[in-house]
């Protein structure tokens, strides 16, 4: 599929999670069992337009991978295990968070991938985004320093992914902030300047060039 999309999507930086190329971004995480947890994701249905979130997934937490993912990817930190599925084939917008994230692949997907480092007087040109593709059943730890938002979809049939974070991640703040990109607890956001619907949603306008769109196979 990965030879695919890079066919449909010439103007796109395209790699695998296997790849050189996304060590900078994050890790592959091998070594568990996944079966139990993507069982559970393929039983929830799908929107019928858009994406959704949710930061906690009560039947994901119940499954045994997410005391060990607890204990050894967090270090004993109390966890959240989401879920973000649905249609979506856009860059939009780029987040981090001041962790690392946790993306399982319970359909093939595809992360529009940057790095912090390259946000520039508080703006972010689109030149700079890598494209990385996940095969069902692929686990990676994206690092605090990374960029990223809603997956995409490799194909029509959507995309899901679980979200594992630090507890607390994407609340909503329990004040205003003077920090413009600071949009929910941890989650630093900033969206394409032509994306009006996330701009009257509040979110900081500081992404300029191309809104890159993934064409799927």
């Amino acid at each position: 599929m990965l030879e695919k999309l890079k066919k449909l999507n010439p103007n796109v930086p395209f790699y695998s999670v296997n790849d050189d190329e996304f060590k900078l971004y994050g890790r592959v995480v091998s070594g568990y069992d996944l079966h139990e947890i993507i069982t559970e994701a393929g039983k929830i249905a799908m929107p019928e337009n858009g994406s959704a979130y949710e930061l906690s997934t009560p039947q994901f937490e119940k499954c045994d991978i997410c005391e060990k993912l607890k204990n050894e990817a967090f270090g004993e930190m109390d966890i959240q295990v989401g879920f973000c599925w649905g249609y979506n084939d856009m860059l939009n917008g780029l987040e981090y968070h001041k962790s690392s994230e946790i993306n399982i692949a319970v359909e093939p997907m595809v992360l529009f991938l940057g790095l912090v480092t390259d946000i520039e007087n508080d703006e972010y040109d689109s030149k700079n985004i890598k494209a990385f593709y996940l095969e069902k059943g692929e686990m990676v730890e994206v690092y605090a320093t990374t960029l990223h938002f809603c997956p995409c979809q490799a194909s029509d049939n959507g995309f899901r992914s679980v979200v594992i974070l630090p507890k607390g991640t994407n609340a909503p703040l329990d004040k205003p902030s003077t920090d413009k990109m600071l949009f929910r607890k941890n989650k630093w956001l900033l969206c394409h300047n032509n994306n009006e619907a996330l701009i009257q949603r509040g979110v900081y306008s500081g992404i300029f060039g191309e809104n890159f769109k993934i064409t799927g196979v």
